[in-house]
Parts: C-alpha cells; structure tokens; sequence
C-alpha cells in the first residue's frame, strides 16, 4: 500500500491534488459497492445537505446526491477493512508529512442520474478540524459520457477527475473550490476528511 501513498502525496505536493489510481482494490470496491447498493434498497441513504450538525441546510439547486455516514460502530466488515487502510494512511501522512492529522469521517455518496453538487470548499466557516478531503469512486464501468467527474478549480489550471472505480483523491479541504459534475448514470463514492480535532 505505501505506492499508493507516495502517489497519493507525491501528486498532491506537485499539484495540490493527490490522486492514486488503484487505492481500493477491485474486491474491496466492489463489496463496498454492494454494501452501498443494500443500503439505499432499505432505505437507509438520505438526502445531503450542506454546513454542519450546527448549521445545516438542504436545498436541492446546490446538492442534490444522497449519503449514509460510516461508523465503526456497524461492524461492517469492508467498512472497517477500509478504515484500517484509512488508519495505515494516516500513520503513514503523520511520519512523513507531519500532518498532525488524529480522526477522520467518511460517507457513502450516490448520485443518481441528473445529480450535482456546485461549487464549493470542504471546511466549515464555524469549524476547521477537516484538514484534507478524500474521495474513493466505486464506479467499475464509468465512460466519458457518463458525466459526474470531479471538478476542482485552481487558477489557469481547472482539473477534471474521472470518477473510475478504485480511484481516490486527496487535497485540502479549505483550499480548492471544487464541484461534481452533472451525472448521467448512477455515481458511487466514499467521500470524507481527514481531520485534526
């Protein structure tokens, strides 16, 4: 797994946009997948919304996917096989970075056909304990015309990201203004933050 570290944070030093092409194997994107798709036919994904448990508001012209939280406390066993990854990166982001990073939070994301989320940044104005954002697509047959990249925003330097299936990336979360794409198809992810509290 180190490869996919350095990939991970050598992209991000070079681009401030990390991205490590295979950084959940196929087997674990695909159980993960599954456990999404289980999830949302019991109803168990609602709609997003945008600010914190402090400030929330939901308005379906700005984000329109729904999520599920993770949580260790649902003893998944491909939830906690990717938080134990999650853990190892962070280990390994604290020795060679000294990022100081000491939790994290992650979400299941569906986007059905149709769906978007406008441009945005990732820290809260009330609270700034999300450092870095990740992003894990769980998307095996994704085609060009499929929509739903991942657009961040950087000066003279606008990046589109294929949402391809074991795909992750990495930057920080107060730092790039960033959008998803209008879906033409079904777009799956495991979004969430790096933080320090």
């Amino acid at each position: 797994m180190e490869k996919n570290f350095e990939a991970l944070i050598a992209s991000y030093i070079e681009n401030k946009v990390g991205i490590s092409e295979h950084f959940l194997s196929d087997e674990l994107a695909n159980n993960l997948k599954q456990n999404l798709f289980s999830l949302n036919k019991q109803s168990f994904l609602k709609e997003a919304g945008t600010g914190n448990s402090e400030a929330v508001a939901y308005d379906s012209a700005v984000r329109s996917d729904s999520i599920y939280w993770l949580d260790k406390k649902h003893n998944n066993e491909f939830e906690n096989e990717f938080f134990k990854q999650i853990e190892d990166f962070i280990r390994y982001l604290n020795q060679s970075c000294y990022t100081g990073i000491t939790g994290y939070e992650f979400h299941y994301s569906l986007y059905e056909k149709g769906d978007f989320y406008l441009r945005h940044f990732d820290q809260f104005q009330n609270n700034s304990s999300r450092k870095f954002s990740m992003i894990s697509y769980l998307n095996s047959n994704w085609q060009p015309e499929d929509g739903g990249e991942l657009m961040i925003h950087q000066d003279n330097n606008n990046q589109k990201i294929s949402p391809v299936q074991g795909k992750t990336v990495f930057f920080k979360s107060d730092e790039l203004l960033h959008e998803v794409l209008l879906t033409n198809t079904t777009r799956m992810s495991i979004t969430g933050w790096l933080k320090c509290d």
